[in-house]
């Protein structure tokens, strides 16, 4: 099964190379949206979407969203009127694809009012649109291993659908592989959408996954060797005992504002 990971794994990183570089600071706009909707974004994520980053959530385009590659991506965005906003801003989770590219983001109202100054919030709020700087940052979840969730679409021995949560690092997951414990039978998982990867070719017993992640100029494997029991539920979180750390590293031109 290496070779075909190997050819999606290169196909991703010419990809990416053509796309803006993660690594450097970018200009654009952001809107924002109400923090009720953040439960219907395109990665998958549902209701706990609201439980990632404080509810500081974002849609990006389809550069960022990255056919799914891009959920649970982290970025440092800044308003730039100076007169309102902190220099800080604030992070944001990628949870959503925004299908109007006049913005690069549009945030949940709650990430839009914490890029303002103490008290400016709302004043910030009534803009409905700013000029924004971000750039894309590792993402860090404390005491938090990687997780698998175990979709409602599941349908045991015969189809497995998975959703990624909490992922670590500043990288994007290009392959899955699945396998009984204790096996080296490996079957292949698909991106259905989003955060959300399945197959038909379901092993038995207490199943183990690897991971093709984007690390360093390469891709590296990461091997959770134990994560979800025989006797595994729909609905049920599991914790993957792994967690990603992994930067990459973009072999692509300079910045152009030379960040």
């Amino acid at each position: 099964m290496a070779q075909p990971h190997f050819l999606c794994m290169l196909l991703f990183l010419v990809l990416a190379s053509a796309t803006a570089c993660d690594r450097c600071v970018h200009q654009s706009k952001a809107s924002y949206f109400s923090d009720a909707a953040a439960s219907s974004g395109a990665c998958g994520y549902g209701s706990l979407a609201l439980t990632i980053s404080g509810g500081h959530l974002a849609a990006g385009v389809s550069s960022l969203y990255k056919q799914g590659a891009g959920c649970g991506a982290c970025f440092q965005i800044r308003c730039k009127d100076s007169k309102l906003c902190s220099s800080k801003g604030t992070k944001v989770t990628l949870t959503d694809l925004n299908h109007n590219n006049q913005t690069d983001f549009v945030l949940t109202s709650r990430a839009f009012m914490a890029m303002a100054n103490k008290g400016k919030g709302q004043d910030v709020l009534k803009l409905g649109i700013v000029d924004v700087e971000y750039k894309r940052m590792p993402c860090e979840y404390k005491n938090q291993n990687l997780a698998v969730r175990v979709e409602e679409s599941s349908q045991k021995p015969y189809y497995l659908a998975i959703k990624l949560l909490y992922q670590g690092g500043q990288t994007e997951i290009v392959a899955i592989d699945v396998a009984q414990v204790g096996s080296s039978n490996w079957s292949f998982m698909t991106r259905n959408y989003g955060a959300v990867w399945d197959t038909s070719r379901v092993p038995n017993g207490a199943l183990q996954f690897r991971f093709v992640v984007t690390s360093g100029y390469d891709g590296k494997w990461v091997w959770a060797k134990n994560v979800l029991p025989a006797d595994w539920k729909i609905g049920v979180i599991y914790d993957s005992g792994v967690q990603i750390t992994d930067i990459a590293q973009e072999g692509c031109s300079p910045c152009d504002d030379g960040n």
